[in-house]
């Protein structure tokens, strides 16, 4: 697997540190809904450019707005731009989309409680409670913390973070500019511990070659939660050159359904995940 650059001018995140980052810039849009063809997605809004966590493994947003112009590199990726006139958008968008809406997720290509970026997390719930005020749930996937306060906010909305290992020392090399691995698990359990929905996105799972771990002790980590989703790590040269990579993904998609099910947790596969012609 070809690895992203890392780059000099940010420390590694680590537990307890509490340094505030600040975006790079300011950028207007001329939109901010859209329905999204993520498999499992309804309608999204991406009001960042650019995701400061840096994740190394193949990122499949960073890939396409580089491939279509948006940002020039890795370096330009990680300093993100807020979208200034979010709300403002939302105002004039939601009355016009409100009645064609199920859901609304923050966010599918940048994250919405980006790490130690306290101006979008600001903006991330100015934005759930303008959507939830016209009665739209929001459902939210981070690799940051997902504060507290979210609690005070609709109970139909979803929170989820991303967790494919509980090793800090993969979780660093691959996410080197993410929440550290306990501080998104606490984050997500307090808010289920307060009543809200919760769920898990377990993608891009790795491979033994890139990681020797034991799924069961993740999912045992994250059995509180009421969803779980699992999928395989793509375009990815590393994971492909594993011989026996469409085994290990059907088995593990078997062990996902198989705990779920003894647990009552909701689960979703991802697309391409189970190797059809062996099930």
């Amino acid at each position: 697997m070809e690895l992203l650059p890392l780059v000099e001018l940010r420390s590694v995140s680590k537990a307890g540190d509490k340094t505030m980052k600040q975006v790079k810039g300011y950028i207007t849009r001329k939109s901010m809904l859209y329905v999204t063809g993520v498999e499992y997605g309804d309608y999204t809004m991406n009001h960042v450019q650019g995701c400061a966590h840096g994740c190394r493994y193949p990122c499949y947003a960073f890939l396409m707005k580089k491939r279509f112009g948006q940002i020039k590199d890795y370096d330009n990726w990680i300093e993100p731009y807020l979208v200034s006139n979010t709300l403002d958008l939302l105002d004039v968008e939601i009355p016009k989309l409100k009645d064609k809406i199920t859901s609304v997720q923050l966010c599918f290509s940048t994250d919405p409680f980006m790490y130690q970026y306290d101006e979008i997390c600001e903006m991330s719930i100015e934005a759930i409670k303008k959507l939830n005020a016209s009665g739209i749930k929001c459902i939210i996937l981070t690799k940051g913390v997902l504060p507290e306060k979210l609690a005070e906010l609709s109970d139909e909305n979803e929170y989820g973070i991303t967790l494919i290992t509980l090793s800090e020392d993969y979780r660093m090399k691959m996410e080197p500019y993410a929440a550290p691995i306990n501080a998104r698990l606490n984050a997500l359990r307090k808010l289920h511990e307060l009543g809200k929905k919760t769920w898990v996105s377990m993608e891009p799972y790795p491979t033994p070659n890139l990681v020797n771990q034991d799924l069961q002790e993740i999912l045992r980590a994250v059995s509180f939660t009421d969803k779980i989703i699992f999928g395989r790590t793509n375009y990815c040269k590393e994971v492909t050159s594993f011989s026996t990579h469409k085994e290990f993904y059907n088995l593990k998609a078997e062990e996902i359904i198989t705990f779920c099910t003894e647990n009552n947790i909701d689960y979703y596969i991802k697309e391409k995940t189970i190797t059809e012609e062996q099930w």
